[in-house]
């Protein structure tokens, strides 16, 4: 099973993930902007494996990059959210 398939397992993935970045010391402009380029490359690459993630592809889809950039920034305030709960 991919992390993709399920909503819980790709939010507790990409906390992982910023987890790892911020031990590593990278700055929230880096984790922002590498957080941009998952969004780009999934949008491009990847078909979504549920509601939440086909959401997510359509606004992807009709934002310009400004508003992806906002998009990837929220995905990684909710991830934050949701650890420190």
């Amino acid at each position: 099973m991919s992390v993709l398939d399920n909503w819980d397992q790709w939010k507790q993935f990409l906390d992982g993930r910023l987890q790892q970045a911020k031990q590593d010391g990278m700055t929230e402009n880096v984790t922002s902007d590498i957080a941009y380029e998952v969004g780009e490359y999934l949008a491009n690459n990847v078909d979504p494996k549920n509601e939440q993630e086909r959401v997510l592809a359509d606004l992807w889809k009709v934002a310009d990059e400004q508003e992806q950039h906002a998009i990837a920034n929220i995905m990684v305030k909710m991830v934050q959210s949701n650890s420190s709960q």
